[in-house]
This record gives structure tokens, sequence and C-alpha cells, in this order.
């Protein structure tokens, strides 16, 4: 039995459902009212939130996300001018307007997967069976959290409702946002399994238990809330996949639109963009995972392989290894210097058999000196191997206080994106955009 998403419209946004046997596209649509008065509509509003994360090419937030993080820190390249918008991430500073294309994606695609989200978590009193509430319940609940995480990695304020003129949150409270649905959601989870039911009518790839866990975590991490997300990152098992499909339908954005090609933007280097004391270990097997020499070297060095090599090549939600180096951060962090040392080293001396994605560095121990300075530098290079292209390298580089717009050796040239002229011409309490 063969599902194939079929997009449908529902109040100007555009949702998904599987079918089965079924090998045409077939658009049509429906009333709000209806899609939330079942549990099969409201199983259906799912599928459609990750349909508009995850595809769509330059307008799907997993691309905005690899852009606007990727090429404000180097860690790739502009291969053609022409996309004026990408190259304005590139040169930073005030090239990066409010009318770029990147930018008015990530924020409006995340708000709408954000407010889809809320509608069915709005409305989950309508299923009776609690293990099919149990799946609608979590599988909303990790897109709600993706798009606050998201718009909390790239701008400074963000609202978390939806109406008339909402008011903005600071980030720290986007992602505290994102943590509470998260937690509520697995609660829910863990009080009665997902029913089969769910699981034979929603797109397959998430393992929801395993990411509500993984996303707390992560925004644990980026919140400051050290003992949290270690809590969180123990209940991960690692040896579980949880990623997004994609199918010659409903195409991988990345590979799709720049990773297949050499027109947008690929890999800076072999070495990530990274220099001086960052630059990856020549031993490192990572590399070779992530990059390949490429066909046309005049253009571009290496291309970039790992995830984004076929229309269908599946993309993770997260890695083991960002778990790894979420426990090591946190460690580090709280001065439990010889914790951060023994997760890191699970990150530097894994090999590719002995993670779920083949993603294996297969390198010695940590050596280096045993301050936290020094211990957080080697966590910082491995999350920027590790999580390559996933759309955290702004977020890092802040939080790292690595050299900023301006400051000698930059690494990063803005810190956060100003806020789209749609979202301001419509809500009065836009905040002033950045200086940088």
């Amino acid at each position: 039995m063969k599902k194939t998403l079929i997009p449908i419209l529902l109040t100007g946004l555009m949702l998904t459902q599987s079918a089965c046997n079924k090998e045409y596209l077939n658009p049509s649509s429906i009333s709000q009212s209806q899609a939330v008065s079942s549990p099969d509509g409201l199983m259906t509003l799912c599928n459609g939130l990750q349909y508009r994360y995850t595809t769509g090419g330059a307008l799907s937030v997993l691309y905005a996300s690899t852009a606007g993080a990727g090429l404000t820190t180097r860690e790739d390249f502009v291969l053609n001018a022409g996309n004026a918008d990408e190259a304005n991430l590139a040169l930073g500073a005030s090239n990066v307007n409010n009318i770029n294309s990147v930018v008015r994606n990530l924020w409006t695609q995340s708000h709408l997967v954000r407010s889809n989200a809320e509608l069915i978590l709005a409305n989950t009193g309508v299923v009776a069976d609690a293990g099919t509430k149990s799946g609608i319940v979590g599988y909303a609940s990790i897109f709600r959290a993706l798009s606050l995480g998201t718009l909390g990695l790239f701008f400074e304020q963000s609202p978390v409702t939806t109406g008339n003129n909402v008011p903005f949150v600071p980030r720290a409270q986007v992602f505290k946002e994102a943590i509470t649905t998260l937690e509520t959601a697995a609660t829910q989870v863990a009080s009665t399994p997902i029913s089969a039911d769910f699981a034979g009518k929603i797109v397959t790839g998430i393992d929801i238990p395993n990411t509500i866990q993984a996303l707390i975590a992560r925004y644990a991490l980026f919140s400051g809330d050290y003992d949290k997300a270690l809590a969180a990152a123990a209940k991960v098992d690692l040896s579980k996949k949880s990623v997004f499909n994609f199918d010659d339908n409903t195409r991988n954005p990345l590979f799709e639109y720049t990773f297949g090609n050499l027109n947008v933007f690929q890999p800076t280097n072999a070495s990530l963009g990274l220099t001086g004391a960052l630059t990856p270990d020549a031993a490192d097997k990572r590399i070779g995972f992530l990059t390949k020499a490429s066909a046309n070297p005049a253009v571009a060095p290496v291309i970039a392989t790992a995830f984004y090599t076929a229309n269908n090549a599946a993309v993770p939600v997260y890695l083991p290894g960002e778990v790894l180096l979420i426990q090591a951060e946190a460690y580090a962090r709280k001065g439990d210097l010889a914790n951060a040392v023994t997760s890191l080293n699970k990150v530097l001396t894994k090999t590719a058999a002995q993670d779920a994605f083949g993603l294996g560095a297969a390198l010695p121990a940590y050596s280096g000196a045993q301050t936290a300075d020094a211990i957080l530098t080697e966590i910082y290079r491995n999350r920027q191997i590790e999580l390559a292209y996933q759309g955290f390298r702004l977020e890092d580089s802040r939080r790292f206080n690595r050299p900023g717009p301006g400051a000698t050796g930059a690494e990063r040239n803005r810190n956060f994106f100003p806020y789209p002229l749609t979202e301001r011409n419509n809500n009065t309490n836009t905040p002033a955009d950045p200086a940088n």
C-alpha cells in the first residue's frame, strides 16, 4: 500500500492528506469547520503541517532556515549572484532588508504552520479515541514547536498567537512557549500510546515520543535551562530515527532547489567554511559523509551530500549527535567538565556504524585543555560539523559569543534578521528592526 500526499486547500493554506493506491494529484477544498469536526479531518490537517514546513523548494521552512543560517555564517556560498536574495544574505548587514524573500518565507511559513498547529490542538475535543488523540496532539505539538523554535533562531522577537495586531514577545519566551507545548504533548503521549489508526493515516517518518524529548532538549538549551535540557536528552533513544520523508511528488526541498544543482548555493569548501582552530581534523570521516568533490570545481569545490542527494532523500528532524552535543554543552555550562567531555567523546569517537544515520567522526577522544573555554570551543566546533546544513550555525555563533558583525575575524554577518514588510504593514506592534 503506497501513501501519496494529496494537497487540499483550507482557508488559503496548503494542506495534505494521505491516500492509498493513488498515483495522481487531486486538488480539492474543504471548509475549516469540516476539517476540524472529525478525527480524520484533524489527521489530514496534521499531514498538512509537514507539507507546508518541508516542501515547496525555496518556500519551505527547511530551505529558508538552511539558507538563512548557512549564508550568514560562511557555511555556504552563493554560486550565482542572480539569486539576489541569497546573495544579499551572504553579504549581510544592511543588504538583508525586510523584503528579502528568504527572510519573508522563513517568517511567514513558520507562522502559518504554527497557526495551523494551534487550530488542530484547539479542536482535539472531537477525538474520542485516546490513542488517536495522543497522535494528533503529539504531531501538531511537534510542528508548533518547530515553527516557534525556528522563529527564535532568526528573530529577536515574535508573536506566539494569531490575531489582529498581536503582541511580540522576546525570543527566550518564544522558546519557552515551544517547550510548554511539547511538555503537554509528552504527558498525553506517555499516558496513552499512539493508536494504529493514527499511525496508518499520518505521513510516516517522525518518531513522536523521541522527537518531543529531543526538541525539549534543543529549546531548553537555547533558553539556558540546562537541567531541563539534560533531563529531556536522557529520554531520547539514540538508536531510533525521526525524519521528514519525501518522494518525487513531495520533494526534498534542499536537493530540489539548491544542493542538487550548481546554481544557488553549495558548501563554501570541504572545511564547511570553518577556519583556524575550528578547521575539521583531516581524519574526520564526517566530512566525506557531508560533502563530495564537485564535478565542476571551477564553480564549486565541493557539493553537499548527507541528506540531500535525491528528491526522495529523508531529512532528520534531529540527529543523535545533536542530542549528545546538547548534553555536552549543558554539562559544560553547569561547570561539570567531566561529564561534558564524556558526552563530547561520544560524538568524537562515534563511527558511522554506531550512528543511526551513518554519521561518524571516528576520531580519538578529546585531549585538549580541561577548561570550560577549551571544552566549549571543541563542542562548538563539533556542532558546526555534526549539524552542518541543519540551520543552527547562526544561533550557535551568537550563543558561543563568536566574533560578530564589525568585530575582527567576524564569523557571522548579522545577529538577527529584520521583520518582513508584510508583518510590519499588518501589525502595528512590529518592533524596530535590529541594527544587524
